[in-house]
């Protein structure tokens, strides 16, 4: 489905985007892929082969993406398409509910998942716009920016960014729809990926999860269950495709979820 498309996977030496970056390979891409990790890099490196270029770069840094695609150009020739993985939870800077949001916080979160996608998302429609003949972008959301999950997963500032990226991506969509670059959105829900250790380590809340996410025995994600859509999304397949969010959740988004309670009722006697 992407043979000979020059993709640039920005967070792509890792968890979701490492895996897209091996379907991406698999399904004929030629691929630049940039992570922040000099160890995650040299991995991906090793496992995505020769052809493959990967770099190390910080995605809040504006010229990150802006040197991949001008990698992509010059090793490939052309960019067929961009997917924005790099992003994360600022829990740990200070991120939370609203009234405990650090100013600190709130700036780390926003630079992390929405700044750097601006980036990378301006560094590839600057160069589809040149070269011509369309492209493709692909950002990474999430279900929070829709469907809240306010016991367990209370870091307003990641939802906040993950609804812009989706109105973002929905304007971007709209304007540039005539010179056939498409924006679209892929969201998924709880993914066992090294960024979702502590959920996926919290017994309450993968008892949570087995009602919140019921397809599939109600389990956490893995990320190649995100894959099948991102090659989609990249390819001509989906060429009549734009300004969409394909979320891709387990069923998170149409599932209410279930606390187990911490005082279960009594059983009635007969008596």
């Amino acid at each position: 489905m992407l043979e000979d498309k020059v993709i640039v996977i920005i967070g792509g030496t890792s968890g979701l985007g490492l895996s897209a970056a091996l379907a991406c390979r698999a399904a004929g891409a030629r691929l630049v892929v940039v992570g922040r990790s000099p160890e995650t890099a040299a991995r991906a490196a090793n496992e995505l082969g020769e052809e493959a270029l990967v770099q190390v770069g910080d995605a809040t840094d504006p010229a990150t993406a802006a040197t991949a695609v001008r990698s992509a150009v010059k090793r490939f020739g052309r960019l067929d398409g961009l997917y924005h993985v790099a992003g994360g939870s600022g829990r740990r800077q200070g991120d939370g509910p609203l009234d405990s949001i650090t100013d600190n916080g709130w700036q780390f979160t926003l630079e992390l998942n929405l700044n750097s996608l601006f980036y990378s998302n301006r560094a590839a429609v600057k160069q589809f716009l040149a070269q011509g003949g369309g492209g493709s972008v692909l950002n990474m959301g999430s279900v929070l920016a829709r469907s809240p999950a306010p016991r367990h997963f209370a870091t307003h500032t990641y939802a906040a960014s993950k609804a812009a990226v989706e109105g973002l991506t929905k304007a971007a969509a709209a304007y540039y729809a005539p010179q056939g670059i498409r924006f679209n959105v892929v969201a998924p829900a709880l993914v066992d990926t090294p960024l979702a250790r502590r959920a996926a380590e919290d017994p309450e809340i993968l008892r949570y999860i087995a009602t919140k996410q019921p397809l599939d025995g109600g389990r956490i994600g893995a990320p190649a269950d995100v894959d099948a859509a991102v090659v989609y999304l990249l390819s001509e397949a989906s060429r009549f495709v734009t300004g969409q969010v394909l979320q891709v959740d387990g069923g998170w988004s149409v599932s209410e979820g279930q606390y187990a309670p911490h005082n279960p009722p009594e059983t009635l006697s007969d008596a």
